[in-house]
């Protein structure tokens, strides 16, 4: 799941997209080649990417011949099928895992933009703790927006209890905005309630979900590179 941090004085929160020049630069390089005054770094540039090119031609071919002998031999494409579908199940079987011991439904999340740096960087993996009630002032949360499809990570502001219950509310700032996060909640409402919050931030990896951002921005990336790692799975041999 990606989460946004978007700037709070912002009446309208533009989407995000992939601002690190690392996807452009690898895009350019693959299709066009750097355009460079010197004639021997162009061509270097040049002969790397056609070096590239048929490397990653001359690795589908392989995997088009292995899947071609698979398919003639049934016994191995069922055996290579279960194994394929033995790690979905798996992958599930942890992602279901975490969500119960954690008590979020979404216990691994990714930074999408930059309003709570220094803290945490776009491209941040956060791994979230929902199992405790006592949240305070300071506590970086997840929480989600009614009508709203992304989920938002900020620091908690202020807390506020009522006063004939023990339910409390809160009030959330990113660290990088100049003003609270009100202008970002559904009309007419001032706190974010307990049943607002997917989690508390408890972990961090850094850097790690450019990934994911880049699958998200570029739906493309998503389908071929899970294609790419089905078929490895089927055309994978047995030591």
């Amino acid at each position: 799941l990606v989460v946004d941090c978007p700037c709070s004085d912002q009446s309208s929160p533009s989407p995000s997209r992939l601002d690190s020049g690392a996807l452009r630069t690898f895009h350019l390089f693959l299709t066009e080649g750097f355009q460079r005054k010197n004639p021997q770094t162009s061509s270097s540039n040049c002969y790397t990417r056609k070096k590239i090119v048929i490397m990653l031609k001359d690795i589908m071919e392989k995997q088009w011949i292995e899947l071609k002998k698979l398919w003639l031999n049934k016994r191995q494409l069922l055996f290579q099928l279960l194994n394929l579908a033995m790690i979905v199940f798996s992958a599930l079987m942890i992602w279901k895992g975490l969500m119960f011991l954690t008590k979020s439904e979404s216990p691994v999340v990714v930074v999408l933009s930059g309003s709570m740096e220094p803290a945490f960087q776009r491209g941040d993996i956060l791994f979230l703790d929902n199992s405790r009630n006592d949240m305070g002032v300071g506590d970086v949360v997840v929480f989600k927006i009614r009508d709203r499809d992304i989920p938002i990570v900020h620091r908690i502001l202020k807390v506020h209890t009522k006063p004939d219950s023990n339910v409390f509310e809160m009030l959330t700032k990113g660290d990088n905005n100049r003003v609270d996060d009100r202008g970002l909640y559904a009309p007419g409402q001032l706190w974010l309630e307990r049943e607002d919050i997917l989690g508390r931030a408890v972990g961090t990896l850094r850097y790690v979900g450019m990934v994911t951002i880049a699958l998200n921005d570029y739906p493309v990336l998503k389908y071929v590179l899970v294609g790419m790692m089905g078929l490895f799975v089927l055309t994978s041999k047995e030591g």
